[in-house]
């Protein structure tokens, strides 16, 4: 029999349920989300300060970039890696492990004299908060029985909306009227406090049958298999998709996939046994959670240009016309969990996923001058629609993973999130460059403005990439006016090209949400065994 076989369909809860303070289900929910909230926080705030940061440490851009790539890529390597480590030694020590190790490293980064040293302790930042984020999907799902673990997800899905909500604003207000090492620094008394809470509140569970080694080969192959595959991405627009460099990574990406599919089937206590696959409901919701973060990560990244660049807003008022979007994530994540509980998860995810597909296409025909009342329709229902898969797709993935693995299943949720969020980035810019590169030079001359040579228009077209008209210093009002509305038209062109793209990614994720359903290990997780 291979190991792959020996996943058991349930795992055995023989303890008690607890009592008291400790390990009491919403007080854990409470703790959790403190922690969650300072990660997710962090993951809008910092690229308030980047230009900050760039000003006051002399970083060139790469370096700025690398701010920012470095946290992702060891967030995205080690997350099912940092799950598998809860489900071997207890998601609550994970947790707490997580929580210190994040705010030490946000200390570290706002004593930081170099820009070196922010780089090396934002990907500090990303390990540890590998550790956190898959520990409290097992914290859940051990401590909630399976009536209310959707109501609890969708809490938790309440707390990521807000706080990615609220980064942009409080990290715009810090900088400010502050400094950008205060962006840091905040982390550090509600990291306190969540360690606090932590110790207090959060019981250790353990399943009967929980891993009693670690799969070491397995943990370097598949760190290896996703630092190609998400450095490929974070690369693509800059090499090129056909590029040696570009293709070497991804070639290196599925080796490594290959050599660690096949090591799983052979080892004793995999990382990552290949049974748990079986669970068509478990593989499609991973499917659809990599669907969900292309269409609305890789969206979303250009609404933030449009927002600065094209109606000239600051970060604080760009993060404020968003909360329609954030405002419905949060009400709506509760709400969900509600349905999800009465009708199960296939329902809402369709719907879900119909409503972002309905948004995508709305957003795909903003203009430079559409009002913010429309602008907030189109985010207000792209907000209804994510809040129900954010919730019901980790139940799926979650619920349908045996308890002791549900640490790995939370890595797995969490990881399909971030390659789909860098995917659809990657692809969408692609999509973003070409169609500026199709029609800018017509556009162009169109306009009757003054001719560019070849180095030129490829330097005015990496600034149309992102909204930016590239008039020329000193250049006359009725110049400028013309530069400007050429850019921004072809700007905008291909953001809706983009959002065309999202729109139909949206739509299969619908269909791949058809073969969900409730998770069938979801009742295991109440009557775990605690130590």
């Amino acid at each position: 029999m291979s190991a792959e076989d020996r996943v058991p369909e349930k795992a055995p809860g023989p303890g008690p349920a607890p009592t008291g303070l400790r390990g009491h289900p919403w007080l854990t929910l409470f703790a959790v989300a403190i922690g969650v909230m300072m990660v997710t926080l962090d993951g809008t705030i910092v690229a308030v300060a980047n230009p900050a940061i760039q000003q006051d440490l002399g970083a060139s851009l790469a370096d700025v970039q690398w701010i920012t790539n470095g946290y992702l890529l060891a967030l995205a390597v080690s997350l099912i890696t940092a799950g598998k480590l809860g489900d071997r030694f207890g998601h609550r020590q994970t947790f707490l492990l997580g929580i210190t190790g994040f705010a030490a490293a946000s200390a570290a980064i706002g004593l930081s004299s170099s820009v070196e040293l922010v780089i090396g302790c934002r990907v500090a930042q990303g390990l540890f908060g590998a550790l956190l984020m898959p520990a409290a999907l097992g914290l859940l799902r051990a401590t909630f029985p399976a009536e209310k673990l959707n109501m609890a997800i969708g809490i938790w899905g309440m707390v990521i909306g807000a706080s990615t909500a609220a980064g942009p604003i409080v990290g715009g207000l810090l900088v400010e009227n502050a400094s950008w090492q205060s962006v840091f620094f905040i982390n550090v008394p509600v990291g306190v406090v969540a360690l606090a809470f932590g110790l207090f509140i959060l019981l250790d569970h353990r399943a009967d049958n929980a891993p009693r080694s670690f799969d070491l080969l397995g943990v370097v192959l598949l760190s290896g298999a996703m630092f190609s595959l998400v450095w490929a991405l974070i690369k693509a627009s800059e090499w090129g998709w056909g590029d040696p460099l570009t293709l070497v990574f991804l070639g290196v990406s599925l080796l490594c996939f290959a050599a660690f599919a096949v090591w799983e089937s052979k080892v004793a206590e995999p990382l990552i046994p290949l049974g748990l696959f079986r669970s068509l409901p478990l593989s499609a919701g991973t499917v659809l959670m990599v669907l969900m973060a292309f269409a609305f990560m890789g969206g979303l990244f250009f609404v933030t240009f449009y927002l600065q660049n094209v109606h000239g807003m600051s970060p604080v008022d760009s993060g404020l016309h968003l909360l329609p979007l954030t405002g419905m994530m949060i009400v709506g994540s509760p709400l969900a969990g509600a349905a999800i509980t009465a009708v199960g998860p296939r329902i809402p995810l369709v719907a879900g996923m119909l409503a972002t597909a309905a948004a995508c296409c709305g957003m795909s025909r903003l203009t430079p001058d559409t009002a913010t009342l429309t602008m907030s329709l189109w985010f207000a229902l792209l907000g209804v629609g994510l809040a129900p898969v954010m919730v019901g797709a980790t139940e799926v993935i979650v619920g349908n993973a045996p308890l002791e693995l549900s640490g790995v299943a939370g890595g797995l949720q969490q990881a399909a999130m971030q390659v789909g969020g860098s995917l659809g980035t990657a692809v969408l810019g692609a999509v973003m460059a070409r169609t500026v590169g199709n029609s800018f030079g017509d556009n162009w001359q169109a306009a009757q403005l003054p001719p560019l040579d070849a180095q030129q228009l490829g330097l005015a077209e990496k600034g149309v990439q992102v909204g930016i008209a590239p008039v020329p210093p000193g250049a006359p009002a009725q110049l400028t006016e013309a530069i400007t509305t050429v850019a921004h038209d072809t700007f905008v062109s291909g953001m809706s090209a983009a959002f065309t793209v999202a729109g139909v990614v949206a739509v299969l994720a619908a269909l791949v949400a058809c073969f969900t359903k409730r998770g069938e290990n979801a009742a295991a997780g109440a009557g775990a065994a605690h130590v």
